[in-house]
C-alpha cells in the first residue's frame, strides 16, 4: 500500500497501478502460468513506460480487499487505474462497486488467460464495469494497458 506521503498532487496527476492479492509473490508461483518476472521488475518496467511516455505511474498492491477498495477510492482523484484483481476479479462485488463509480478509465488486466483457466476464473465480475480488459499476454500485458489507458486519456 502506497505509504502516508503521497499527496493529492500526486495522486492527480498519476495513473494507479493496483495488484490484488498474491501478485506480490510473482516470480515464485506457478511460472507456467505468470513465468518468473517480479512484482518490482513489473511495476520498475511500467514506472519507467510512464516517464518514457510522458504520465507518472503511482504502484500499489494488497491481498486485503478492504485495502483495495480504499485505494480505488484514492484513484478516484487520478487520471486512472490499471488494476490487476487477482482472485478477487472473480468473485469480488465490493471491488467491482468501488471501480463502478469512477470517473476515470479503468484497465482490468490479468496474466494468464482467464478463459483457458479452471472455470471459476473463466468469469471477471468486474469487467461489465470497466473500461478495457486484457488477459493473457503475460507481464507484457501491463505495458499494454498502460498504452491504452495513456490513449483513451488522449481521446478525452
Amino acid at each position: 500500500m502506497p505509504s502516508g506521503n503521497v499527496s493529492a498532487g500526486d495522486i492527480a496527476s498519476s495513473i494507479l497501478l493496483l495488484n490484488g492479492p498474491n501478485l506480490n509473490l510473482l516470480g515464485e508461483r506457478d511460472s507456467k502460468f505468470y513465468g518468473s518476472t517480479t512484482l518490482a521488475d513489473v511495476e520498475r518496467r511500467i514506472t519507467q513506460l510512464g516517464s518514457e511516455i510522458g504520465v507518472a505511474v503511482r504502484c500499489a498492491q494488497s491481498n486485503n480487499e478492504g485495502g483495495m477498495v480504499d485505494l480505488i477510492h484514492e484513484a478516484r482523484a487520478g487520471l486512472g487505474l490499471i488494476i490487476n484483481p487477482g482472485a478477487y476479479g472473480h468473485y469480488s462485488y465490493a471491488i467491482r462497486d468501488a471501480l463502478e463509480v469512477l470517473a476515470v478509465p479503468v484497465i482490468e488486466i490479468h496474466i494468464s488467460n482467464i478463459h483457458a483457466r479452471e472455470e471459476f476464473r473463466n468469469t471477471s465480475v468486474i469487467s461489465p464495469v470497466v473500461t478495457g480488459f486484457i488477459c493473457g499476454c503475460g507481464v507484457f500485458g501491463y505495458e499494454l494497458a498502460l498504452r491504452a489507458l495513456v490513449q483513451q486519456l488522449s481521446n478525452k
